[in-house]
């Protein structure tokens, strides 16, 4: 499932909702508190952070995997994302959501894209088909 948004706030919970069906349809409900976390983290990552001309979209992409799902978001900014050093304030408006992917996905990187930019991706397995 490959969606295009434009760089908002209000896509984050489109893409959620995306997300939810999706998984619904490929009978991975499971996965959904998780996912919708991850998902929310890395999209609005792109939204907030990455630098690029008007008219920039970003791109979700959801993948089923044999024991699992991948979740990919892809914008046009070169600029990878980096997990905050130390652990953020408790008051702090930032710093946690690289270090939620983490502690949520049984793997998570940054790579490059067949365009400018980057995508950001995680994999969450159904509990029990952890390889």
């Amino acid at each position: 499932m490959v969606r295009r948004w434009r760089r908002e706030a209000r896509c984050v919970p489109l893409a959620r909702a995306e997300l939810r069906k999706t998984l619904a349809a490929w009978e991975l409900s499971e996965l959904e508190g998780d996912a919708l976390l991850v998902v929310s983290e890395l999209l609005t990552n792109a939204v907030r952070h990455a630098v690029v001309p008007g008219g920039r979209e970003v791109e979700t992409r959801f993948v089923r995997c044999d024991d699992g799902l991948r979740i990919e978001v892809h914008d046009a900014c070169a600029d990878r994302p980096e997990p905050a050093v130390g652990v953020p304030e408790p008051g702090a408006d930032g710093g946690r959501g690289l270090f939620l992917v983490a502690a949520l996905a049984d793997r998570w990187a940054v790579g490059d894209r067949g365009g400018p930019g980057k995508r950001v991706w995680a994999e969450l397995s159904v509990k029990g088909a952890r390889t």
